[in-house]
């Protein structure tokens, strides 16, 4: 048994993060699979998944960890963690392509705030992880993508590898102290999924989308306005990010929705910089990604 791991196991647990197994110098998990489940012990009564399997039991993290040298594995979901995931730019990427920490420094600066102080550990791949305390009350999911480039978020239904791990790649790190800070609820804004759109007739959607994006239009630009001082960034973002599959479909002019929502930033009391930088990120975003229109809205 690796004492430095089982050693960071523990400490995790102590913590309150669930932990579980990962290959000994790998990320994934070291947990069977659905397809080879026993069924018995803990599945007796069906597979049971890494997520649920996770654990601050030190008795159980002992007996883990004395079978093989297993890397960490923390349950972000049952831990009650947000994690960001700063990547770095893949080895096939462009000279000039900023990685995770330069797009999530720029998204900070644009929503008027630091790059938050919290507990964070450099990957073996030379990117970090800043942990957050997650919201209560809400079930956040994993992203990819959605806070900028490069950046990647893990809640429930995601892990990261804990710091004291080791991979081919390199080890895993701790980087500051061990404070874990709430999530900014700038972030919250953009992360929380956006509620669902009233229920309307299937031809107001099939037959008329003009008419059904110029509600959406509207609909989003009062809840710009009405943001509350620390979640309008994020409101406008989510805005320009909803309404960018409307322009992707050619629903709506781009020039219209820029308009629209720039002027429900400023009246809401952000800068026309900070619209103006918040809109163009969000909407070439949205635009990008809404190429192809779905069934429904």
């Amino acid at each position: 048994m690796s004492e430095h791991l089982l050693r960071a196991a523990l400490d995790a647990a102590a913590r309150g993060w669930h932990v579980f197994p990962l290959r000994p110098g790998g990320k994934p998990p070291a947990l069977h699979g659905e397809q080879s489940c026993p069924r018995t012990g803990a599945c007796a009564d069906g597979h049971v998944k890494w997520e649920q399997r996770a654990t601050t039991e030190p008795d159980r993290i002992r007996t883990a960890w004395s079978r093989a040298p297993f890397n960490v594995g923390i349950a972000c979901g049952p831990s009650g963690l947000l994690v960001v995931d700063l990547d770095v730019p893949k080895d096939n990427s462009s000279a000039d392509t900023p990685g995770g920490a330069t797009t999530f420094r720029a998204l900070c600066e644009r929503a008027g705030h630091a790059v938050p102080d919290t507990y964070r550990v450099r990957t073996a791949s030379g990117g970090e992880h800043l942990y957050f305390t997650a919201p209560a009350g809400v079930r956040l999911t994993n992203t990819a993508g959605t806070v900028a480039t490069s950046v990647d978020t893990r809640a429930w239904g995601g892990y990261v590898v804990a710091a004291g791990s080791v991979t081919s790649a390199g080890p895993y790190e701790a980087l500051c102290g061990l404070e874990t800070v709430a999530l900014p609820s700038w972030l919250q804004v953009i992360l929380q999924p956006a509620p669902r759109a009233p229920q309307a007739p299937s031809v107001a959607v099939t037959g008329h989308p003009r008419r059904y994006a110029d509600v959406a239009l509207t609909s989003e630009a009062r809840n710009v306005v009405s943001a509350q001082q620390g979640f309008r960034e994020g409101t406008l973002f989510r805005a320009a990010r909803a309404l960018g599959r409307f322009v992707a479909w050619g629903d709506l002019p781009r020039h219209v929705v820029e308009q629209a929502l720039q002027e429900a930033g400023e009246a809401a009391g952000l800068s026309a910089s900070e619209c103006r930088s918040t809109l163009r990120s969000a909407l070439n975003w949205s635009i990008a990604h809404n190429q192809a229109r779905r069934a429904t809205a």
